[in-house]
């Protein structure tokens, strides 16, 4: 299936030499981007295989500057697409020849550090990794950790409730964050929640995690800070079946253990990543697990002794735990290389749906076939411990029809996970890749409730257009 973008509005394209020359009134010349060769680097995101020109590109240095722009646009009719660092995965970033990008990535200074309230408050376009950098030095970090964390920014965070390798102890971006600052379509700034640990009244903050730019642009957000653990250590356990690798995920999870990170890989992703990071994983395995645990040198050795005990009735055929800090760096360096390491030997699309953990290994059999029907190669890579699933669906985008197989595959996926009793995303959000698949896991009356939400934010629907709800869908106020 095609993604379809709706017609621009000709009548704000036909206006945007106007429209730049507001701007550029309301920010420095430096962050104004109109020249057709710069706006080209903000054509796409991490969903290359879409491109589309933007009107503009702004990207402001304050929250002031971010409010003056939104008021501009509101009384203007312009619509904006918000964008972090550009690395969504779902095409959450990419915007139209009648909308502009207003970026945040020039707004990443660190605004406050309470230790004693293990909280930060930063501005949106700073990276993930830079906040844990920043608090490391008082054994503090932040815990979210997408693969993407060196250059994904809060705001993309935000947008899309990212989460990471650990978020089956530390949860995903909306159990990590307190408050945030929302400009909203008209230019108004509103301050949602803060320092302590909930507010009172409706869960305004529930709501603007995971909204994907549809309700107001975020400029800056408190976070939690949590202390680190003592140490932590991954074992590396192969596999020679699917079944075997899923039946001691659940087993592991049943037994009341929590580890920090379950990560799982099949066959075709190790031998990708393997060839790329030469981490030391079993080339002869058809799926393993990186199980890493954390706390005091006791703690670790008791969990994992327990893990390998479980593990042993799953028959694995390798099975390495850590004995130092480089090995467990290069054990993590090969998952956290696995998109990139399979981007250099084919193009490919990076899905994400959620399923019940006990469904794993029938779901990975049908993914499979699903994928072997359209003769096409899928690399599995997830989060085993929450059920997070990133099939890598490989295909060669200079053979005709290719994309379209690997579209299709990707809808049946994302069907089958709905199927089992999960949903169309984990952490990379619908955007434009899943826009069109919201009937199929919501009926219309559900939708229906959910744009009347967004109705209320953004009447005008000037907020991220053709992006999460149908393009047909819109319902009136």
């Amino acid at each position: 299936m095609t993604i379809a973008f709706p017609v621009p509005d000709a009548g704000i394209v036909a206006r945007r030499d106007a429209i730049v020359a507001g701007l550029s009134a309301l920010v420095a010349p430096e962050a104004l981007v109109t020249t057709e060769d710069e706006r080209r680097a903000f054509e796409t995101d991490g969903l290359t295989a879409y491109r589309k020109m933007p009107l503009a590109v702004v990207l402001p240095s304050t929250t002031a500057e971010v409010s003056a722009v939104m008021a501009y646009c509101h009384a203007n009719g312009v619509r904006v697409v918000p964008r972090g660092a550009g690395t969504s995965l779902a095409g959450g970033a990419i915007a139209q020849e009648d909308a502009i990008i207003l970026g945040v990535a020039k707004m990443n200074r660190i605004r406050d550090i309470s230790y004693a309230n293990r909280t930060a408050r930063v501005e949106a376009g700073i990276t993930n990794l830079a906040i844990s950098g920043a608090v490391s030095h008082e054994g503090f970090f932040y815990a979210p950790d997408p693969s993407s964390q060196l250059a994904c920014t809060i705001a993309g965070n935000i947008a899309m409730n990212s989460g990471g390798a650990h978020c089956l102890k530390y949860g995903v971006t909306t159990n990590n964050l307190l408050g945030v600052t929302l400009v909203l379509n008209d230019g108004t700034v509103v301050e949602i929640g803060g320092e302590h640990l909930d507010s009172g009244g409706y869960d305004l903050l529930g709501l603007v995690c995971g909204s994907e730019g549809q309700l107001g642009i975020v400029t800056e957000a408190t976070v939690r800070i949590l202390r680190g653990a003592e140490g932590a250590r991954p074992a590396l356990l192969g596999f020679a079946s699917v079944e075997d690798a899923g039946a001691c995920t659940a087993a592991i999870i049943a037994a009341g253990i929590i580890p920090v990170a379950m990560e799982y890989m099949d066959r075709e992703a190790i031998l990708i990543t393997e060839d790329f990071a030469q981490a030391g994983y079993p080339r002869d395995a058809e799926a393993m697990l990186i199980i890493e645990v954390e706390g005091s040198d006791a703690e670790c050795e008791a969990m994992l002794a327990r893990i390998v005990a479980i593990a042993q009735a799953f028959r694995p055929t390798s099975l390495r735990v850590s004995k130092s800090e480089a090995e467990s760096a290069a054990i993590w360096k090969g998952r956290k290389s696995a998109f990139g390491a399979t981007g250099r030997i084919s193009d490919y699309i990076c899905m994400d749906g959620t399923i019940p953990t006990g469904q794993l290994p029938g779901v990975l059999e049908r993914i499979g076939a699903i994928c072997a029907g359209y003769g096409l190669r899928v690399a599995n890579v997830f989060h085993a411990g929450d059920g997070n699933l990133h099939p890598l669906i490989l295909f060669d985008i200079n053979k005709p029809g290719e994309l379209q197989k690997a579209e299709a595959a990707g809808d049946a996926i994302l069907k089958l996970c709905v199927e089992v009793g999960g949903c169309l995303t984990g952490e990379h959000g619908v955007g434009i890749e899943k826009r069109d698949l919201m009937r199929f896991q919501y009926e219309q009356v559900d939708l229906d409730q959910q744009m009347r939400v967004k109705n209320v934010f953004d009447p005008h629907w000037l907020m991220n257009p053709a992006k999460v709800f149908p393009l047909d869908g819109r319902v009136a106020a």
